[in-house]
């Protein structure tokens, strides 16, 4: 089954979790959201969804305005040569559309194929913003419940710090 954001939105009420959506014209890039988003509080994130050389998934969820060193993560990670994953592995795995990345889409990864990788420094927020499987709307949960959703829809999180590591080249 493929949750879509209704769906989404029922599961986040089941688990507790507390959540707000605004919805927006479509959305592509950060600065396309920050033009409808910058006035929510808390932090502004991003997804990035990666595939490693020998087909490893990642789903590297940050604060927006983070610069990747993509050789760097590889590295940390002790993956071979990460790239962006391909439009249609995006949907087959996570049944999403580019601009959609976000973390709430690993509801869709039955077979557990996606490791996520979250932001230590986004975590210090108390509020963080994502996309409901849809890049038309803006949903805000605090950010002690992100980690809590991805356990409890059977994912293993791992933390990453993006400074100490030296993965951001901003």
């Amino acid at each position: 089954m493929t949750f879509d954001r209704e769906q989404l939105l029922a599961r986040l009420d089941e688990l507790e979790i507390d959540h707000e959506t605004i919805d927006h014209p479509a959305v592509f890039t950060v600065d396309e959201a920050q033009a409808h988003t910058a006035h929510l509080p808390g932090g502004h994130c991003k997804s990035l969804f990666l595939k490693d050389k020998k087909g490893g998934l990642w789903l590297l969820v940050c604060l927006d305005r983070r610069r990747i060193d993509m050789n760097r993560l590889s590295k940390v990670l002790g993956s071979p040569r990460l790239s962006f994953g391909k439009p249609e592995l995006l949907l087959e795995v996570l049944g999403i559309t580019p601009g959609s990345v976000t973390p709430f889409a690993l509801i869709n990864d039955d077979s557990h194929r996606v490791q996520p990788l979250l932001d230590k420094a986004m975590l210090d927020y108390d509020l963080l913003n994502y996309h409901p499987l849809t890049n038309e709307a803006t949903t805000t949960i605090k950010a002690s419940d992100l980690p809590r959703y991805i356990q409890a829809i059977g994912h293993d999180v791992r933390i990453i710090d993006l400074d100490a590591e030296g993965i951001d080249r901003g």
